[in-house]
């Protein structure tokens, strides 16, 4: 081919793509944020994946040596000193991640990845109670943000490329992708959902899953025997179930952000205070004697959808959680919930006439879906790990818990997109926290 031919071909190969990606924009888009999610999600399932792995040694090691609980409160002081003096803004967690979506100003710093992940580590090895959630999606946040600038995403993409490393981390932890996108979408801004982010949030919760499984990290696996014939009368139960778990869910949202209030306005100095919350800990499990409240609670869960577990379950395992996180202790508060919801389930069915299985499901992700605003995610998250049998009874129970929770959120910088209720159309706009305001009232 001539010189001239070819430098015809390239203009009229020009034209033709510059033509095809003015008259099929989407294109360009995805090509785009397909490259990114790509990277960052396999940047984020490798770290899930160590997580899950480290998390599941610490675990196995503190029930093996029993007496490193008596170092709970030593290990609180350290992690304390950490933030305190290293910290900085990694100390705001996931509500620095839902401050960047909304107003996004400088990176997230890198260091709360490697603080988020010793500090919950430390946390599940000395015996706290907590979870993985939290820890999943701050790595990722931060792991993420520091391509904003190679990348060079404007302040629109950045917010698109947190909302999308939020859902590779929460999908990538739980094994539960299209949840993990919804949740990404979801709970940054309560009845709204931003749907420009749609691809790269499902793009990079499956890749980070898909990363996260190649590594062989291991997920749960829970199942739910029985589900009975949709009825009218079935429905009844769901929605009284649903009551139970939104009140559960603002609740325990309340509880954790007064608790933590009193441990702040009681011990000035910040490593003191999960000092002094690991010797409420470490003591109280003396006390029972039992670890049956701290660490993730697994075994109690899976136990929990065919055995009868004690009505007051879900009671304790509230508080444990609520005093180890609210002092100062790292990590999630999710499968904490997930413990919470499934125990609170388990006992209902001493009085609700639905398979134990199912009521222990539906309270696994209803409570959930009421502290964390976030309906949808938690009823998909149900159909990915239960089966689609459940889905009408689920979704139900998650709809009504999210109703029921009132504008409370265990993510307090969470933004009113639509409000729950038309009586508290004055909340629209408004931050969770600045309901606490006398001038608002939560439903």
């Amino acid at each position: 081919m001539s010189k001239n031919k070819q430098k015809s071909f390239s203009k009229k190969s020009a034209l033709f793509l510059k033509l095809f990606f003015r008259n099929y924009p989407a294109v360009p888009y995805m090509l785009k944020w397909a490259f990114i999610s790509l990277f960052i999600g396999a940047c984020i399932g490798s770290a899930s994946a160590g997580f899950l792995i480290s998390l599941d040694r610490a675990t196995d090691f503190r029930e093996s040596h029993l007496w490193l609980i008596a170092l709970l409160p030593a290990g609180g002081f350290l992690i304390g000193l950490l933030y305190y003096y290293f910290g900085k803004d990694a100390e705001q967690g996931n509500n620095l991640l839902i401050d960047t979506i909304h107003q996004p100003q400088k990176i997230i710093p890198f260091r709360m990845a490697p603080f988020v992940y010793i500090g919950t580590i430390a946390t599940h090895l000395f015996g706290g109670s907590a979870g993985r959630e939290g820890t999943a999606l701050q790595m990722a946040g931060a792991i993420a943000d520091q391509f904003s600038k190679p990348f060079r995403l404007s302040a629109s993409d950045r917010k698109i490329l947190i909302i999308s490393a939020i859902a590779g981390g929460f999908g990538s932890v739980f094994g539960t992708p299209l949840a993990g996108a919804v949740f990404g979408l979801e709970f940054f801004l309560l009845g709204r959902i931003r749907y420009n982010a749609v691809f790269p949030a499902f793009l990079t919760a499956v890749i980070a899953d898909l990363v996260t499984r190649l590594w062989q990290a291991h997920h749960t696996t829970y199942s739910i025997s029985f589900v009975p014939d949709i009825s009218f009368l079935n429905l009844l139960y769901a929605v009284i179930t649903g009551i139970f778990f939104g009140l559960c869910a603002a609740a325990f949202s309340k509880l954790i952000h007064k608790a933590g209030a009193i441990f702040k306005l009681k011990i000035a100095y910040p490593p003191l205070r999960p000092f002094a919350g690991g010797i409420i800990v470490a003591a109280a499990v003396w006390a029972i004697g039992t670890t049956k409240y701290i660490g993730l609670g697994i075994p109690t869960i899976i136990g929990s959808f065919d055995q009868q577990l004690p009505a007051y379950d879900f009671i304790l395992k509230m508080a444990f959680t609520i005093i180890t996180l609210s002092a100062g202790f790292k990590g999630g508060e999710v499968t904490p919930l997930f413990f919470i919801g499934a125990a609170l389930g388990n006992a209902l069915s001493y009085f609700i006439p639905l398979p134990t299985g199912l009521l222990v499901g539906m309270g696994f992700v209803a409570v959930f879906a009421g502290a964390t605003n976030t309906p949808i995610a938690c009823s998909i998250m149900a159909i990915e790990l239960f089966g689609a049998k459940c889905g009408v009874y689920v979704a139900v129970a998650c709809v009504v818990s999210y109703l029921m929770s009132g504008h409370n959120s265990i993510y307090d910088k969470q933004i009113i997109g639509e409000p729950k209720n038309q009586r508290f159309s004055d909340h629209k706009g408004k931050r969770i926290d600045e309901l606490k305001n006398k001038s608002y009232r939560s439903p």
